[in-house]
């Protein structure tokens, strides 16, 4: 196996990308193959390139058909990529022919990597053959002295030495040992078909030391791709620079993570189906009960929840969010500073259940974390906390990301930095944030005709000076935010609905005041 000399080095001026290139068959269910690859890569954050070997009619009950694509087109693919785009780790998935192995072997001579991953694809999850036996001396003598490191599951291991199952854990042993024989830097035999195991078992050896790793089994019939995944992410942690035993270690936890997290999604009809690599199809279901996206007017009545203020009142907070948002509030922040994350986190989940049923946005403050895992429609964050723009990065471009401001600099940055609306204040003195500077009605104004962004007022607003609030009449001030008004109270529903009443009717005086002008 080559190594990249120093000729070959990029230019340190400007930032390396890690870069996968897999070489596999299209699965047009998506659940393996190429999509696999492509998904894992991005879920472990790197950039990755692909040559399609064969292009497959599949879903999730079986293979239907195969079309090998002509191994002069393979090479056309291959030659492209690796003599432009600086891979650092080649990953092969369904070899269909000898032709396509030598093809690749002198291609990865001539266009020398980092690291080789065989994933030994020959047949698929459903049993349908994508390789015959005739590849198996090819691979063998070629492909697998080149590797430094190679995947097969149980079937796979046994083809590759023609010899019985395995049925053990000192089968699969053995067969490491042996497939090491044949020259690739470490063996990982997987043993996810073992059979009387409650545990999923994979024994790596690296021609001195077996790892054995054990980890609980999932149990799900979403396991369409899991090897092809496995193999992918093993090369993504290559393509950063991780050693052999860490790639494998981080590439099992995510697939089992995975695994888990798509345990119960149906997709499809058949046996076995697709998994989710990015965590994603939970939260995008939970979504379409959203109207869309985000509505400057949802800012009209915001409550911000208050851990402290709920205990003195003897309510949970799911409790609490239920009666504001029963009450008229057309937004929740949760703002607890004093609760367990764990806690925090299952709370959110109850918070977001009943804003899915009420169609109200949910949002949590600072803490990105509790809003990724529980899905979370945004987040909202001061100056002093995450940059709006790193957690746009982190939450993706659907999600809703308020930032605090005193001033039209502030404001400025804030659209700059990709956030959908500002929460403008203190307006008044506050018990709730202690040494918090406050910025009056004209400051808020100030701020207010500077904004490219909607606009909330936060910071002591209640019933005794909502009104005065809304009543400065300048069109990006959408609503209020409240606290202690909502929730320092025997009843939030009452007092939610008696301030919803309230800011409509000092709304409806300032629409009727533009009419007039």
């Amino acid at each position: 196996m080559q190594v990249r000399g120093a000729s070959t080095a990029v230019d340190c001026s400007k930032m390396k990308i890690p870069h996968v290139l897999t070489i596999a068959g299209s699965d047009s269910g998506a659940g393996a193959g190429i999509q696999a690859d492509l998904k894992a890569c991005a879920a472990r954050g790197v950039y990755c390139s692909t040559v399609i070997t064969a292009v497959t009619a599949q879903n999730t009950v079986g293979v239907q058909g195969v079309n090998i694509v002509s191994e002069d087109f393979v090479a056309e693919q291959l030659t492209s990529v690796l003599s432009d785009m600086q891979v650092d780790v080649v990953k092969t998935g369904m070899l269909p022919s000898v032709g396509i192995v030598k093809i690749l072997c002198q291609k990865i001579r001539e266009f020398p990597v980092r690291a080789l991953v065989v994933d030994p694809v020959m047949v698929s999850t459903s049993g349908d053959v994508l390789a015959g036996a005739s590849i198996l001396p090819v691979f063998r003598e070629e492909l697998l002295p080149m590797a430094e490191i190679i995947t097969p599951n149980l079937k796979e291991a046994s083809a590759l030495l023609g010899c019985a199952h395995l049925e053990t854990v000192a089968d699969m042993r053995s067969a490491a040992k042996s497939l090491h024989a044949f020259g690739p830097r470490n063996v990982l035999v997987k043993g996810g078909d073992l059979p009387d195991s409650s545990d999923a078992i994979d024994i790596l050896f690296d021609g001195d030391n077996f790892y054995e790793l054990r980890s609980p089994r999932v149990k799900t019939h979403n396991t369409h791709g899991t090897g092809c995944s496995l193999a992918s992410s093993i090369a993504a942690e290559l393509a950063k620079g991780s050693s052999t035993f860490s790639a494998v270690k981080v590439a099992k936890r995510f697939v089992e993570t995975a695994l888990d997290y798509s345990k119960d999604i149906i997709i499809g009809n058949g046996p076995q189906g697709p998994f989710d690599h990015l965590l994603r199809l939970k939260s995008s279901s939970h979504d379409c009960h959203r109207l869309g996206v985000f509505n400057p007017s949802d800012l009209f009545l915001y409550a911000v929840t208050d851990a402290r203020m709920n205990k003195k009142w003897g309510r949970s907070i799911a409790d609490a969010v239920k009666a504001a948002i029963e009450g008229g509030a057309t937004i929740v922040q949760l703002r607890e500073k004093d609760v367990e994350t764990r806690d925090f986190l299952e709370s959110a989940k109850a918070c977001l259940e009943i804003c899915r049923a009420y169609g109200v946005p949910l949002l949590i403050n600072d803490r990105i974390d509790i809003a990724l895992a529980c899905g979370a429609d945004g987040v909202h964050v001061g100056q002093s906390d995450m940059p709006a723009r790193v957690a746009r990065t982190l939450l993706g471009p659907e999600k809703i990301i308020g930032v605090s401001c005193k001033t039209p600099a502030q404001a400025e940055q804030a659209w700059i930095d990709g956030a959908d609306y500002i929460g403008c204040g203190g307006v008044y003195p506050t018990n709730t944030k202690a040494n918090n500077l406050t910025v009056g009605l004209d400051g808020l104004k100030t701020v207010c005709q500077a904004s490219k962004l909607p606009i909330v007022a936060i910071g002591g607003i209640g019933p005794s000076n909502a009104r005065a609030v809304m009543e400065i009449g300048v069109p990006s001030l959408k609503g209020v935010a409240v606290v202690s008004g909502l929730f320092d109270r025997e009843c939030v529903s009452t007092e939610t609905r008696k301030l919803h009443g309230m800011l409509t009717e000092a709304r409806s005086l300032v629409n009727e005041k533009k009419r007039h002008n």
